[in-house]
């Protein structure tokens, strides 16, 4: 089954599943949209289902999230993004139920709901981020009011207060924090409970046992009445966690926004009209294809489709990049999500819902997003293993502090979890798919749809572009440039009109263009197509053919035309030529020019004639060309170049190109391209700008520099504070301090994706 309902926010709860076992029970599903509706059967009998894991708020709980997943009998694939905080599950419905599935997720402490673009991209993430301020606020009054205690008693002790006096000020502290750190710690404790009690670490297993230790320790000496306690450290560590995973929240948020809002501008229902020509109003699942539905002024194209009736002019940047109106007219192809701006019309649906141009764009995002390049694996891998070593190392440390003697068991207590703290792979966990996210969602708002989750890895390794001719560097909609040799036979007005009454009756694109050129008028009638060769038909008594020269009968001594040409002949007349052009893109030497200043090898392939390719190469400078190139040939050339040790980027947008873009490096299409070369490519782009090409490359070269620079950061850090803790240099507080700093300093570097040109 090609659609995913998990796409789709509009889908109608019908109840359960027909797939057995799916009545789980409400608690374990989450709070949001019933995932069990959402369950996708393919036409293999592979279960399915994308949903949003609502408790997911560390990177570490996607190992064990997955790994869990994966051990069960029956799931075939168990990816989480936790950038999004999504998860994708396949599973065989024969050997393994939802039910099993939730229940595997409850014991680690984490709810699901159906994915749903308004509830993601606004209430639930308010409801999230109001719970996080309200903790914050908590965490953030206790530990002001506590610190000034402690101020007190520091300076008590330094002018010799006496101890009824700092044991009242110990337990005035301990009645501010114990509340405080309960209500501010939940997020951390509900998490590291929930991993302990499925068998399993994440990252906020060590900040709940600093924290518990802390403030257990705090207690005790309170209750003794000894000289020092760590509420304050307690309160510190909690506020200073709390601000970094809200800005984290808020950052991730933000740098996807581009794809929530894409996502919003899908319709809820739309207003179709009868035969009796009554309307009604349906949900956008009940939209079928061939019914007519009627757009308003000002309102978003709910479906796919060809305009029936009006003309208006849409805003249709969604998808041709441009940023000017188009107008529309009968036969006019528009898309779901683009605006109606000035005139009312009716458009016959092509497709609606989950079928739609904007919803494949989202299940592009989706599958960018959800597979995992070589940095996330890595990053994965070693956040799989952390929170053991981080136990060992803090435990080991305690132990050493107490074999030397250099401390009591309170001092060497403290520095264990000072260990805990400062070693939380927070920023590791972040490295990565913060980058990924961020660039994935500027080259949405750019033009360019990323495809795979390694395209841009690999494309910031690419060393050579190779670019088809037709539909890639040229826009693939022909024009009519001149016509030759009209004085022999009637002036240039009357050949083109008879040539466009026979063109009016074929699709083809030269037909097309042709019947453009011509403007409205009379097609002719009882015209007979032969294919591959033109169009015959008699008009007035004569018979007239359009089409090839060698079928009509045209001059062989003709002058080359660099371009498409069609032939016209009257009777006995001699024939004429119509002679085209198929314009460039506007900025394709530019962006030729971009590409070899960046040190690319630049080629161009094309099935054209070598007249025809010359010329284009010779204009937009690309010295490297081949003409009338078979699928075959393109496929050599490029198993050539990878011989030689290149890698190759495909761009091109044919049916022909489609097994050259499978087997490239990395392929690159247009948005105007055959189906089966958008399937091939990595990533497509829209618009008649050939210009996301060159803004991919510099995005995905700059997001493996801040991948990398990342990595380094995150690791730097762990080698700098690791020592600095074991050797009782850095105090609990400080540990929050920088361990927060860390992954803000991460997740600020990988935003810089999104800046710059």
């Amino acid at each position: 089954m090609a659609l995913q309902a998990s796409l789709d926010p509009t889908a109608i709860d019908a109840g359960c599943c027909s797939i057995g076992g799916l009545a789980a029970p409400a608690s374990r599903a989450g709070t949001g949209a019933d995932p069990r509706a959402y369950v996708v059967v393919g036409d293999d009998g592979t279960a399915r289902l994308d949903a949003v894991v609502e408790t997911l708020d560390c990177p570490s709980c996607v190992p064990s999230i997955e790994g869990v997943l994966g051990r069960l009998d029956g799931m075939l694939a168990a990816r989480v993004n936790a950038g999004q905080r999504r998860i994708h599950l396949e599973w065989d419905p024969a050997r393994l139920d939802l039910d099993r599935i939730l229940g595997a997720l409850d014991g680690l402490g984490h709810r699901i709901a159906a994915y749903d673009a308004a509830r993601l991209g606004g209430r639930e993430v308010d409801e999230v981020g109001r719970g996080l301020l309200r903790a914050l606020a908590v965490a953030g009054f206790a530990f002001a009011n506590v610190m000034l205690v402690s101020v007190a008693v520091w300076a008590g002790l330094a002018q010799d207060m006496g101890p009824g006096t700092r044991a009242f000020l110990h337990w005035v502290s301990a009645l501010i924090a114990l509340p405080a750190i309960v209500y501010a710690g939940r997020p951390f404790f509900g998490s590291a409970l929930a991993a302990l009690r499925s068998g399993t670490t994440n990252m906020d297993v060590p900040i709940a046992i600093g924290v518990s230790l802390a403030t257990g320790m705090s207690l005790l000496e309170t209750t003794r009445n000894g000289p020092h306690v760590f509420f304050d450290a307690a309160l510190g560590l909690l506020f200073f966690l709390l601000i970094g995973r809200f800005l984290d929240r808020s950052l991730r948020g933000r740098a996807f926004a581009a794809a929530q809002n894409l996502l919003a501008l899908r319709a809820v229902s739309a207003v179709v009209i009868g035969r009796d020509r009554r309307t009604e109003v349906r949900a956008i699942d009940a939209v079928r294809p061939g019914d007519l539905v009627a757009v308003a002024v000002g309102e978003t194209v709910p479906v796919d489709g060809r305009v029936a009736a009006g003309r208006s002019d849409v805003d249709a940047a969604l998808v041709t990049g441009e940023s000017l109106p188009q107008p529309v007219a009968p036969g006019t192809v528009v898309h779901a999500g683009t605006v109606n701006l000035t005139a009312p019309i009716e458009v016959e649906t092509a497709a609606a819902g989950s079928g739609t141009l904007l919803a494949e764009i989202a299940a592009m995002m989706d599958r960018a997003g959800q597979a995992k390049a070589r940095y996330v694996r890595l990053a994965d891998r070693i956040s799989r293993i952390y929170a053991p070593v981080i136990h060992a190392l803090a435990l080991a440390a305690f132990a050493g502090w107490m074999a030397l003697g250099g401390a009591d068991w309170r001092h060497a207590l403290m520095i264990s979890v000072a260990v805990l703290i400062v070693t939380c792979p927070c920023a590791l966990g972040l490295a990565v798919p913060a980058v990924q996210v961020g660039a994935v969602g500027r080259l949405l708002k750019r033009g360019a749809y990323v495809k795979s989750g390694d395209a841009l890895e690999r494309l910031a390794r690419a060393d050579t572009v190779v670019f088809d001719k037709t539909g890639t560097l040229t826009l693939g909609r022909p024009r009519l440039e001149g016509i030759d040799d009209a004085d022999c036979v009637g002036d240039s007005g009357e050949v083109l009109a008879v040539a466009a009454a026979l063109a009016r009756r074929s699709t083809h694109p030269l037909a097309r263009a042709l019947a453009a050129a011509a403007g409205d008028g009379p097609a002719a009638d009882d015209v007979r197509e032969e294919p591959g060769c033109g169009l015959e038909a008699v008009l007035s008594g004569v018979r007239v053919r359009l089409g090839r020269r060698d079928w009509v009968g045209g001059a062989t001594a003709a002058t080359p035309h660099a371009g498409p040409e069609i032939w016209l002949r009257r009777g006995d007349a001699p024939a004429v030529r119509l002679r085209f052009v198929d314009a460039p893109r506007p900025d394709a030497a530019e962006v030729v020019a971009g590409l070899q200043a960046r040190g690319l090898r630049v080629v161009l392939l094309s099935g054209d004639g070598r007249a025809v390719v010359d010329d284009l190469a010779d204009r937009i400078g690309i010295d490297e060309r081949r003409a009338e190139c078979l699928p075959g040939d393109k496929i050599a050339v490029l198993e050539r170049l990878a011989a030689e040790g290149r890698r190759v980027a495909m761009v091109g947008d044919g049916l022909n190109d489609a097994p050259a873009l499978a087997a490239a490096f990395v392929s690159l299409s247009p948005a105007t391209a055959a189906d089966v070369s958008q399937t091939a490519a990595d990533l497509v782009f829209r618009g008649d700008s050939l210009a996301p090409v060159l803004e991919a490359l510099d995005v995905a070269r700059r997001a493996d520099m801040l991948v990398r620079q990342n990595v380094g950061l995150a690791l730097a850090y762990n080698l700098v504070a690791v020592p600095l803790a074991v050797a009782g240099l850095v105090t609990p507080l400080i540990a929050a301090v920088v361990m927060s700093a860390s992954s803000l300093a991460v997740t600020g570097n990988a935003l810089r994706v999104q800046r710059g040109r």
